[in-house]
């Protein structure tokens, strides 16, 4: 199994975390709803309640694990967002949830263009990246990161594609404490799954506190911005 693969199977595990994301952005969540870059399913299922779901990924065999979790409820298949290559034709989406892949794209310019282009008029995009340049580090470099993202330099690179922005906030400052000591500290280069069980004892407490304070200090950057 790959470096990559591993980080998702592990991910598939922080059930409250997902959950907690996911409630970060559900309210413009409607419609006919695009997920691009799915890996494994971890987020396809929980998409489901707010519309209709497609759902794509680059990695075909992730696209197998995917289908086998969805059970083919949803419309999945193939997809680069970067080469503007997809299983649909000429579909345009209400809301767009990219999540974690934005750094795994080389040109992440052009694959913000193409996501401006699948949305309808006035259509959504949510947007999950890693915040802090500062802690790049073995994990990033093992699954495929290109980059980490300031807050300053994703809202210009938003902007310059022709989005308003709505929502810009870092989240999960518990979650930038494990990568700065796994990443940094200890050069490990997978998000392994008893670090994982640990993370979902203590993350509920901890985050739940930063949803009323907010934090200057978080392992991603959150946006949320329309199309003109």
């Amino acid at each position: 199994m790959t470096t990559g693969r591993n980080t998702l199977e592990s991910m598939s595990q922080a059930v409250w975390y997902n959950q907690w994301t996911l409630k970060k952005f559900a309210k413009y969540l409607g419609g006919d709803i695009l997920e691009v870059g799915c890996g494994i399913g971890n987020f396809t299922l929980e998409l489901k309640k707010y519309g209709k779901v497609w759902a794509f990924d680059i990695n075909k065999d992730n696209l197998k694990e995917a289908k086998k979790k969805i059970l083919n409820e949803s419309q999945i298949g193939f997809g680069d967002i970067e080469k503007g290559e997809y299983f649909f034709q000429k579909a345009q989406f209400d809301s767009i949830v990219c999540l974690n892949v934005l750094e795994h794209i080389k040109d992440d310019k052009k694959a913000l263009n193409n996501l401006y282009k699948l949305l309808n008029p006035g259509g959504v995009l949510i947007l999950l990246v890693p915040a802090h340049p500062s802690l790049m580090g073995e994990i990033d470099r093992s699954i495929g990161h290109y980059r980490r993202y300031s807050t300053d330099s994703l809202e210009r690179l938003v902007k310059e594609n022709r989005f308003n922005l709505l929502i810009k906030k870092r989240i999960n400052f518990l979650g930038a404490l494990g990568w700065l000591i796994a990443g940094k500290v200890l050069k490990e280069k997978v998000v392994d799954s008893t670090k994982l069980g640990l993370f979902n004892i203590l993350a509920p407490p901890f985050l739940s506190i930063e949803d009323i304070t907010g934090t200057p200090f978080g392992t991603s950057i959150l946006i949320v911005a329309q199309k003109k």
